[in-house]
Order: C-alpha cells, then structure tokens, then sequence
C-alpha cells in the first residue's frame, strides 16, 4: 500500500500555481499511454433510488468499494497511484461542484476528467454501486483516458448474494483487469498474463 501524505503536505500539494500538475506535464501523447502514467482514483457513488427498501447503512457499500478498490490498486500500481488526499480534496472543491453542476463529482465523467488533470494524471477510475435489493447489487466502473476522454472499461457487474462479500468480489476483479490495462499502456485484455500465446502453426 503506498504511504499518503501528511494532510499539510497534501495542502501544499494543491496550492500549485495555475497550470501546474501534481506529476508535470506530459507530452504529446503518441499512440499508447506509458504503462507508469499517473492514475486518479476517485471515491465510489452509490445509487440506491430504485432499490425495494434504502437504508442507512447502504452507503456502506460504497465505502468499502472505495476502500478494496484504492487498497488493492496502490498494491498493484504503487506510485503511479496519485495519492488519495490530493484527489479527495479535488473531488470535495468549489470548483469540482461547480463542474459537476449539483450531482457528486464522482458520477460525472467531465468531472473525473477534470480532478485527475489536475492531479497530473493520464487515467481517471471511477466506480458506482447501485443497489436493487438487498441481494442484488450492480457494479458499475469505467477506466478512462484522460486525454481523449475514451472509457477504455466500462463494466458492468450485476452482484447476487451477501452485499458485502460481493461488492469485495467484484471491485478487486475490476482492480485487477485495470491495473493489466494500465500496464498494457491502455490495452484491453481479460488475461492475467496478457493474451494468450499465438497457437503453433500445423505440422
């Protein structure tokens, strides 16, 4: 897991003068993304207004989406993971509000845009859990290109069964397949090792 800042050290992280970013500028981008380009992961929505019963403790479930999906990417991508306090207080700013237009940033993808240019990141990860009832969820996630807008992902996971258990499930699953995306410089693919070998040609 890779260590946060201190929340001074995160203050003057974002007192940057204008134009600047967090990780520098990149360069003209040509073809693929670097397979270590900066990565902003944004905290999970939840969507319950068409659920049989909303309760209380539903948005539960969106915290620890949040938390499996940060824990097992800083694992797996380290540094180029920029650090959660930078995009939070990015996510909670006037301006983001003011972008987003009245819904949470998190659900807005010109938002996600906007929070991880301005962290100085090339990917934005943004994640939902909607709940139908209390057996079935959905997980909804997209991994996106920062430069060109792209969703690279877009999963759609429906969970049935104990919400928790699940939800974990499902977001480590979707932690998994983005990590070998952002290390594939943007390529898809469902293989834990890349795609499969060319078969050998017949004798």
């Amino acid at each position: 897991m890779i260590s946060l800042p201190s929340l001074a050290a995160t203050a003057a992280l974002l007192a940057l003068a204008p134009g600047q970013r967090l990780f520098g500028q990149a360069g003209t981008p040509r073809g693929p993304e670097d397979p270590t380009a900066p990565v902003a992961v944004l905290t999970a929505a939840l969507y319950n207004d068409q659920a049989n019963l909303r309760e209380a403790s539903d948005s539960a479930q969106a915290a620890l989406a949040t938390s499996v999906l940060r824990d097992r990417l800083a694992r797996l991508l380290g540094p180029q993971v920029v650090p959660y306090p930078v995009i939070d207080s990015l996510e909670g700013s006037s301006a983001a509000r003011t972008l987003a237009g009245g819904p949470p940033c998190h659900v807005k993808v010109a938002c996600a845009k906007w929070v991880a240019t301005q962290a100085g990141a090339r990917w934005a990860v943004m994640t939902k859990v909607s709940k139908t009832s209390n057996l079935i969820w959905l997980l909804s996630a997209q991994l996106i290109r920062v430069e060109t807008g792209a969703i690279v992902q877009d999963d759609s996971t429906e969970l049935k069964g104990e919400p928790t258990g699940m939800v974990r499930v499902g977001v480590r699953q979707f932690a998994d397949r983005v990590a070998r995306t952002i290390r594939a410089g943007g390529h898809v693919t469902n293989y834990p090792d890349g795609e499969p070998a060319d078969p050998p040609p017949m004798p």
